[in-house]
């Protein structure tokens, strides 16, 4: 068992890594420019939705809050005459900056986490390979497999889950090389 306070180092590192990692991936490689397609007239929907005065949040339409309205007809038809749709609503600017922060902050925990399974799993001295193999899966764990559920019930096409998986993978093999390289000897 390698103490927590022992991997300190790889943590932070790993999570500075996958961080300009996922910029890099973001930025630069075409692999996330089609996750969202434009909506036809755009103009008329966005004028549509501010004269409405919504504020963010996720809507779900048609909407019913319990199982006994999912049967009232009134819902039924409103699911049957369609369009159903998640939506994601952000009525004030985005900006990067917060998101960034959170982005980060996430990548230290998710180094956290592997670092408090791969510290109880393994001593110090442990080869590299060893290390490298364990963190990769419990980091895929964390990174890759947790967008399928956006497929399954939000309807998020599996292209984009594909290429989340595979996100996952690149952010969960460097996370297994720092991991493996600052393993305490």
């Amino acid at each position: 068992m390698v103490p927590l306070a022992s991997l300190w180092l790889p943590i932070v590192v790993s999570a500075v890594i996958v961080f300009l990692a996922s910029w890099i991936v973001h930025m630069f490689l075409p692999l996330h420019r089609s996750d969202y397609a434009k909506l036809p007239n755009e103009d008329a929907v966005l004028d549509t939705f501010r004269s409405m005065n919504i504020p963010s949040g996720q809507y779900l339409a048609p909407y019913a809050n319990s199982t006994a309205q999912m049967q009232q007809p009134e819902y039924l038809q409103k699911r049957k005459r369609g369009p159903t749709f998640f939506l994601t609503l952000v009525t004030q600017e985005p900006g990067m900056g917060k998101s960034l922060a959170q982005w980060f902050v996430y990548l230290l925990i998710i180094s956290l986490f592997v670092a408090v399974v791969v510290g109880h799993a393994y001593a110090a001295g442990k080869p590299y390979i060893s290390v490298f193999k364990f963190v990769a899966v419990a980091a895929f764990m964390a990174y890759g497999l947790g967008h399928a559920h956006q497929s399954i019930w939000a309807r998020q096409n599996w292209r984009a889950t594909a290429v989340y998986f595979i996100d996952g993978l690149i952010y969960a093999l460097l996370t297994a090389g720092v991991f493996g390289w600052l393993w305490p000897r």
